[in-house]
């Protein structure tokens, strides 16, 4: 499943559009449609960021020329997603045991927690 990833800048919460990375040897950045899935050496950027980034002295920037546009989900993500929700909810799925020190129930990755009322 694809989530809506966000702009790698330290405080940019605005979605990525674009995806930088750096190609060491010819001294150039290039900035690029948002790449499928996001790589350890690279960077995704919103588009204010990806219109405006600089590169050191002596490095060129190559910049994508068309518009930066947030990916629509797909209907492959949905269905992921639906599938993903269907198997956490199997009935015949193994339990774990109540080994969560919150007193909780564990099942898979998700924690029911005991209603504060009830205790």
């Amino acid at each position: 499943m694809r989530s809506v990833r966000r702009c790698s800048r330290t405080g940019c919460t605005n979605p990525a559009v674009a995806t930088l990375t750096y190609a060491y040897a010819d001294s150039t950045a290039v900035v690029g449609p948002l790449a499928t899935y996001a790589e350890p050496h690279s960077y995704d950027l919103c588009e204010a960021h990806a219109l405006r980034l600089t590169a050191p002295k002596g490095w060129e920037v190559v910049r994508h020329e068309g518009e930066f546009a947030v990916p629509e989900p797909s209907d492959d993500d949905l269905t992921a997603l639906a599938e993903a929700v269907r198997e956490a909810g199997r009935a015949d799925r193994p339990v774990d045991p109540p080994d969560v020190p919150t007193g909780g129930i564990r099942r898979g990755h998700l924690r029911a927690l005991p209603d504060p009322v009830d205790e």
